[in-house]
C-alpha cells in the first residue's frame, strides 16, 4: 500500500484501540495488533505525520496518540462498512416495538430500546406535525356551548382542543361541520391546513359560517408545534458508565434538560429518512456537548423524514456499531408509523 494508504490505516488502528482500551495508542501496540507489514519507525513516522496534520495528538509527554476530533471524522467518514445488528439485537429491538399500542409507546419503547442497545442516551423526537398529514378530525359535542376538537394525523399524532362557543349550537350542525372539515382537511400536510382554514367562513354554508369562524382559531392552535412534549429520552444513567471521557459531566447533563438543544440536533436530520449524520465534539455548537459525539437519523417512509432518533456519548464511541443500532431502530419505528 502506498503511503496515504498506510497513513489512513495507521490512523484507523489508532481510533478502534482507543475506543477498545481508553488509553492512548503507541506503535509497538500498533504493529503487535494490526497486521500492517511495517516496521515500528514507520509507524512512529506516519504518527508524526498524521499528529502534524491534526489528526491525533500526544496527551502527554512519552505517551501514546490518541485521535482528535478531525481524526474521528476522517475515520467515520471512510467507514465502508458497519457492525451488523445480530439476530438477537433484532428480537430485542422487535420485543420492545412489537408491544406498542399507540404513538406514545412508540417512541418510549424506541429510546428504550436504542439506549439499551448502544449503552448511551438515546433520544426521539415525536414526529412533526407539519410534516404530518390530517387523517381525521373529530368534532364532539360535550355541551350545547361547547365542543371538543380531536386531530389525528397519518403519524398518530392525536391533538385535543376545547373550543367555548358563544352560544347554543344544534346537534345536526355538529356533525355538517365534522364532514365538512374532513372533506376539506383530510389527506392534506399541516403545513398547508392554516390556508384551507383561512378560507373555510366563507367557503361553508351560512348557518356553519359564525361556528366556523369560532372554531379557527381552536384548529389553528392544534396545528402548532408543542416542543414540550417532542421529545423522549432514555438511557441518561449510561453517562456514568462513561465519566473518563467527559471531564465535566455537568454541562452534558445540563444540555440533555434543555429540549430545544436536543431537538435542535435531531431537527438538522429531517430531510430524509435513514441517512445517518455523526457530530464529533465541537461540531456540536451547543458548548457543553463539546466533549460528547452525536449519531441521529430520520425515521419516516418513502424517503420523508418525520423526525429524528438520535444516540448522545463520548466521542470515543464505538461508531460502527452505534450508527447500525441507530440506523435500525429508526427503520423500525417508520415502519410501524407507516403501517399505523
Amino acid at each position: 500500500m502506498n503511503v496515504e494508504d498506510r497513513k489512513l490505516e495507521v490512523l484507523r488502528a489508532i481510533v478502534e484501540d482507543f475506543i477498545a482500551t481508553n488509553e492512548p495508542v503507541g506503535s509497538k501496540a500498533i504493529v503487535d495488533r494490526h497486521n500492517l507489514g511495517v516496521s515500528p519507525a514507520t509507524i512512529r513516522n506516519d504518527m508524526a505525520a498524521l499528529e502534524d496534520e491534526g489528526l491525533i495528538h500526544q496527551p502527554h509527554t512519552s505517551a501514546g496518540r490518541v485521535p482528535t476530533d478531525a481524526g474521528y471524522r476522517m475515520f467515520v467518514d471512510r467507514l465502508t462498512s458497519l457492525k451488523p445488528v445480530s439476530a438477537a439485537e433484532r428480537r430485542a429491538i422487535e420485543k420492545f416495538l412489537d408491544n406498542s399500542v399507540d404513538l406514545d409507546s412508540v417512541l418510549h419503547n424506541a429510546v428504550r430500546a436504542l439506549a439499551q442497545l448502544t449503552r448511551n442516551v438515546a433520544v426521539v423526537q415525536y414526529p412533526s406535525l407539519s410534516r404530518s398529514r390530517v387523517r381525521h378530525l373529530e368534532v364532539v359535542l360535550l355541551s350545547p356551548i361547547r365542543l371538543m376538537l380531536v386531530l389525528i394525523t397519518d403519524t398518530g399524532r392525536v391533538e385535543q382542543r376545547i373550543a367555548e362557543l358563544p352560544g347554543p349550537v344544534e346537534v345536526e350542525h355538529v356533525s355538517d361541520l365534522r364532514t365538512i372539515l374532513n372533506a376539506r382537511l383530510m389527506g392534506q400536510r399541516l403545513a398547508d391546513a392554516p390556508g384551507i382554514i383561512a378560507e373555510l367562513p366563507t367557503a361553508v354554508p351560512a348557518h356553519l359560517g359564525g361556528l366556523v369562524a369560532t372554531l379557527s382559531s381552536v384548529l389553528l392552535e392544534a396545528l402548532v408545534e408543542h416542543p414540550s412534549e417532542r421529545v423522549v429520552l432514555a438511557g441518561s444513567a449510561n453517562l456514568t458508565e462513561h465519566t473518563l471521557d467527559f471531564p465535566a459531566i455537568r454541562p452534558v447533563l445540563e444540555a440533555l434538560e434543555e429540549q430545544v438543544v436536543l431537538l435542535r440536533l435531531l431537527d438538522q436530520q429531517t430531510t430524509a429518512a435513514g441517512q445517518v449524520m455523526v457530530r464529533i465534539g465541537n461540531e456540536n455548537n451547543y458548548e457543553g456537548l463539546q466533549t460528547a459525539s452525536v449519531v441521529s437519523v430520520g425515521y419516516g417512509s418513502s424517503g420523508i423524514s418525520l423526525g429524528g432518533v438520535g444516540v448522545l456519548g463520548p466521542r470515543r464511541m464505538d461508531y460502527a456499531h452505534t450508527m447500525a443500532r441507530v440506523a435500525a431502530v429508526a427503520r423500525y419505528v417508520g415502519d410501524l408509523l407507516a403501517d399505523s
